[in-house]
């Protein structure tokens, strides 16, 4: 038995577990420990690949249990979260009050579920369809089309971070507003599936010719998180994005 060859898929078992106990968290609203979880969930997803390619031992099974476990913590656990983060902007009727006639609330034996913010599970579909998509393309090995999967997972973590620790009134003011976290959700969901060449942090060469649109996108990012602490995240992605379409021609 070539025990090395399972050393990567036991990485990415890892990821999963990470991203199982997210969602436990994330249901009960702890954003805080689901998002740690995820971050670790995150950092086995880089390094079950790295592993992979340095012991040589790339498998299609590998790449499959890559992507399912992907789903569950980049997939799943966003989309709880802003299915919560949408729950709190929608005034669901008291039992007391509750009538027979339709009011966008199901109730089964006490309990109540609101339609809207069912919403948010449009991006464990996105990511699901966009995973799906990663794993039968061949050209994605140096970039992306569209918005990893992680990176969104990142995106969408950014708002109960910021939340809890930025402690803005404007901020938080934006992110408990329906309309945003619809206009967000639709909007990754479409990222995550679009055809746009997004660069790689994938390092050939360290030289700074060869890496310059990486460096630049590095250091902005070091400087705007400093500034902006966990509102920085949001606006990494934005840069991340604008970086790459302004790239277009040399991302390949």
């Amino acid at each position: 038995m070539n025990i090395k060859k399972h050393i990567p898929n036991f990485v990415t078992l890892l990821n999963l577990f990470s991203g199982c106990i997210a969602v436990i968290f994330a249901v009960y609203g702890n954003f805080i420990i689901a998002a740690i979880f995820v971050f670790t969930g995150i950092f086995f997803d880089f390094f079950d690949g790295l592993l992979a390619r340095k012991l040589n031992v790339q498998s299609p099974l590998g790449i499959q249990l890559d992507s399912l476990a992907d789903l569950v913590t980049s997939g799943v656990v966003p989309g709880i979260i802003i299915f919560k983060l949408l729950s709190l902007t929608v005034d669901t009727p008291d039992f007391a009050s509750y009538n027979d006639s339709w009011n966008s609330v199901f109730h089964w034996q006490g309990f109540k579920l609101s339609v809207l913010p069912l919403i948010g599970f449009l991006i464990p579909l996105a990511s699901a369809y966009r995973l799906a998509k990663f794993n039968l393309d061949e050209d994605q090995q140096t970039y992306f089309k569209g918005l990893p999967v992680p990176a969104n997972t990142l995106f969408i973590l950014s708002f109960p971070l910021i939340l809890e620790f930025q402690n803005n009134d404007i901020m938080n003011s934006i992110i408990i507003n329906k309309w945003f976290l619809i206009g967000i959700t639709l909007v990754s969901s479409y990222l995550l599936n679009s055809k746009i060449k997004l660069f790689a942090l994938k390092f050939k060469e360290w030289s700074f010719r060869a890496n310059t649109m990486r460096y630049i996108f590095l250091a902005l990012s070091i400087v705007t998180l400093i500034i902006f602490q966990f509102a920085a995240i949001p606006l990494i992605i934005v840069l991340y994005i604008v970086l790459s379409l302004s790239d277009q021609k040399n991302i390949h």
